[in-house]
């Protein structure tokens, strides 16, 4: 049976462990909804909870700081880590099974192969960020192996994410319904993320423009307007509102990324910017 040490729900620290499980559940005719996490949960994980919970008789939720998907100077050491409390969290929400393995276990000593998604990623965090989807492609590939749910939720903040999980499900004929979550907010249109913690309290107001600068450019390009010079407009107020950065503030086609002039089609419009020592992303649907 998995370990469960002190946690309130039962806990899986390795594959072989995770899958006496869930091959128990699948013998029975159990169907499997799965969520995967690097913790430090908040509302917007609970939300993707509930969804795979609506879907499946058992939910297993991972909770994995995927070191291969961090650039050697972003945040891996301190990327908030708090399985106990996050455990609590979960056993509320009803979760089955918590699957939390250490680095050793999903990257054994020889371990080689990486799982690359080409296209889709070219573009935006892909630019900002090289390797980051490497190491998102090959650890999702690894958790839906080891895993074998029926349904997987993936929330829609990390929409060019949720694009390369689509992407690496087709074309690997991997046999889960990848199902997307609606991005939750704070009061003031913030998207929840587990970075927003970085944030002091000054950046934390200015944070806010995030959210209202993207909803603005999108309520003009939904009236059919040109991209270029809203776009413009948009990376100017974020800069004047105290951003630091604004790496993109793009419109893109809804299914390829492909930068597009004109919301003719369904559309994705995204931005990430830096705010003191922090990056936020988002985007909404155009």
């Amino acid at each position: 049976m998995p370990e469960t040490a002190t946690l309130p729900l039962p806990v899986a620290r390795s594959v072989a462990d995770l899958r006496r499980t869930v091959q128990a559940w699948r013998a029975a005719g159990l169907r499997i909804g799965f969520v995967p996490t690097m913790g430090a949960l908040h509302a917007g994980h609970l939300s993707l909870v509930e969804m795979a919970g609506a879907r499946a008789d058992r939910v297993v939720v991972s909770i994995f700081v995927n070191p291969t998907q961090f650039g050697p100077n972003e945040d891996f050491t301190k990327y908030p880590r708090q399985e106990s409390s996050d455990a609590a969290r979960l056993a509320a929400f009803g979760v089955d099974l918590l699957y939390a393995p250490q680095v050793e276990e999903m990257y054994p000593a020889g371990a080689s192969t990486v799982v690359s998604v080409g296209k889709v990623t070219d573009r935006l965090e892909g630019v900002y960020r090289p390797g980051h989807f490497d190491g998102v492609a090959t650890v999702v590939a690894k958790l839906l192996n080891q895993v074998q749910p029926h349904v997987a939720v993936f929330g829609e903040k990390d929409y060019q994410q949720l694009l390369v999980v689509r992407r690496l499900v087709a074309d690997l004929d991997i046999d889960t319904d990848i199902v997307p979550g609606p991005t939750v907010r704070e009061a003031d249109g913030l998207a929840m993320s587990s970075r927003n913690a970085y944030l002091s309290d000054d950046d934390r107001a200015v944070a806010a423009s995030l959210p209202s600068v993207l909803n603005f450019v999108a309520t003009q390009l939904r009236t059919g307007a040109e991209a270029g010079p809203l776009l413009e407009a948009g990376r100017n107020r974020l800069l004047k509102a105290g951003f630091a950065e604004v790496q993109y503030l793009d419109l893109a086609d809804a299914t390829t990324l492909a930068p597009i002039e004109k919301a003719d089609r369904p559309a994705r419009l995204l931005v990430a910017a830096r705010l003191g020592n922090t990056r936020l992303i988002d985007n909404v649907a155009v």
